[in-house]
Parts: structure tokens; sequence; C-alpha cells
């Protein structure tokens, strides 16, 4: 299977150890992404802060790329991008906001473009959890994680079409495959405070950290996160959100690839493990003591 992909900004830089372990786990699952060429950031929050039509610009011009070389699905694993592109390409399909947008490019853009969707779902849709189940290596059995989406990966439900918006399952189904116990988790879709970690960091921190603090309670072994901005501001501000809240915890937030890599046996060096702000340790710990394996992709 290949499937065209848009990685991002932050994929080469803030959250190079989620593209280094989606790519790892796509490539264990028989999925090749190829990157779109000369594509560029979809503008994020500051670009529709400042204008949708801006905004809207941005990811066109990506969306155009893609369409100019009959690609029909494009993947990416940032719910930002994904949200982004899809808000793009809905509102093109109005004649005069159209006209703006290809204004802002110099050029007219395609007049359709490729359906985009998240890495996570593509890997659901075309990988059944019986193929998934086969693949592990290393069973999860024993560890508790608890899996965290954030505010936009199912909102808005008319855009995003990523289950119940209040109560998404994917991660859920994904990880139990491994042999994981999935928690109950209340909060899988309270904002962490996202990009108010500048500007606003006790609102950030307050989020974060009753985020973590249930998790904590619940006895989670882990926070699994598909948002780079998510996993930043519960793993790198942690120690923020451990004041805001007057609890202490070490509580490790992998993305959901990392997870599945660990379960496929890959080398911790193609997941990027050594970038959590909090070490995975204590679960590596555990599953060894599970199910004792010798770890970096050897049983």
């Amino acid at each position: 299977m290949r499937f065209a992909y848009y990685p991002g900004c932050s994929a080469h830089g803030s959250s190079l150890d989620y593209e280094l372990s989606t790519e790892a786990v796509c490539e264990a699952l028989g999925i090749t992404l190829e990157e779109i060429p000369d594509w560029n950031c979809c503008g994020s929050t500051p670009a529709h802060a400042v204008g949708t039509s801006l905004s809207a610009a941005l990811c066109a011009r990506n969306l155009d790329i893609a369409a100019k070389k009959g690609i029909s699905l494009l993947v990416t694993s940032c719910p930002s991008c994904l949200s982004n592109l899809r808000s793009a390409s809905k509102r093109m399909k109005d004649p005069a906001f159209r006209a703006e947008v290809d204004d802002l490019l110099d050029a007219p853009t395609n007049r359709t473009f490729p359906l985009v969707t998240s890495v996570m779902q593509a890997i659901a849709e075309h990988i059944s959890p019986d193929l998934i189940k086969d693949r592990v290596r290393v069973s999860l059995t024993g560890i508790r994680l608890v899996c965290y989406y954030g505010c936009l990966m199912s909102r808005p439900h008319d855009l995003m079409q990523f289950g119940d918006p209040e109560n998404p399952m994917l991660m859920e189904t994904l990880l139990s495959a491994l042999g994981a116990e999935v928690l109950d988790f209340p909060l899988k879709t309270a904002c962490c405070g996202a990009s108010f970690g500048i500007p606003k960091r006790p609102l950030t921190a307050r989020n974060s950290g009753r985020i973590l603090e249930l998790a904590h309670s619940l006895g989670a072994d882990a926070v699994v996160v598909a948002c780079p901005l998510c996993q930043m501001n519960l793993d790198l501000r942690q120690a923020q959100a451990q004041r805001a809240t007057g609890e202490r915890f070490r509580m490790p937030v992998p993305y959901f690839t990392q997870i599945m890599g660990l379960a496929f046996g890959l080398p911790h060096e193609a997941l990027g493990l050594k970038k959590l702000s909090i070490p995975l340790d204590p679960v590596l710990a555990k599953i060894e003591e599970n199910a004792p394996v010798r770890f970096g992709g050897e049983a």
C-alpha cells in the first residue's frame, strides 16, 4: 500500500519522534508513505488567526500539488494539519472564496482536491485488528494505557469525521489489538491548553495538569497521544502541570505509533523514544517483567 503523505512542519522538528515512529510502524504494516513534493506549512494556529483566506491559501497550495499529481487520498499524522487541510478544502467550494485564494496564490487551483485523512484512520481502515495482532512480537499484556485525543482530532464532527466527537474509540481499538489494557478515560477529548502554552502558560498548566492527574489516579502506565502539540504540553511541560495541581507524578506521554512500534519489536532508535522528556523506562521495565525480551527489535 502506498499513501501520499503530508508530514507538516512539526514532523521535521519538535515531533520528529512522531515522524520516525509513524514511518517505522507503517513500514512494518506494509504501508509506504510518499511525501508530496515541495509542500509548505499548513499555517497551524497563527495563519488563521491572521486571516482565513491566508490560512486556506497555505493549505490549498498543498492540496493543489497533490491534486495535480492525480492523488485521490492524502494522509497526515497531525490533527492540526488535518483540520486545516480539510477546512480549506471545504471552504474552497465557495466560488468567491476560491477566487480570493487563487488570487493570493497567483494561479488557479485544481477544481477538485483529494480526500485528507489521518494516519491513524488510514491504518485502521486498511489494516484489520487481526493483522495488527499478527504483527505483535512483544505483547503489551499488563500495560495500562489511557488514550488522549485532545480537543481537535474529533471536532467539529462534520469536518473531522472521526467517530463520536466526545468519545472516539479508534486509538483504543489499535492499542487493544496489541494486548494492552486500555482504561476508560473521561478526559480523552478535553483541551490540554493547545497553543496557549506560550501566552497563557498557567491555563495550559491547569488543563494539562488535570489530564495527567486523572491518568495517574487511574493507575495508567502512560498517556498515549496522537497530536504533537498535546504531546508537548503533557510531556515537555509536565513540571508546570505538577505545580499547577500540587501533585507529583512522572507520566510518560508517548505517541500511539511509538507504542505500536514497541509491540512490533521495532528498534527503539527507530521510534525516537529518547526524545520523550518523561522516559518510557517504567513501561519498558514492566513489559520486560511480564514477557522477557531483549529490547531493540529482537525477541
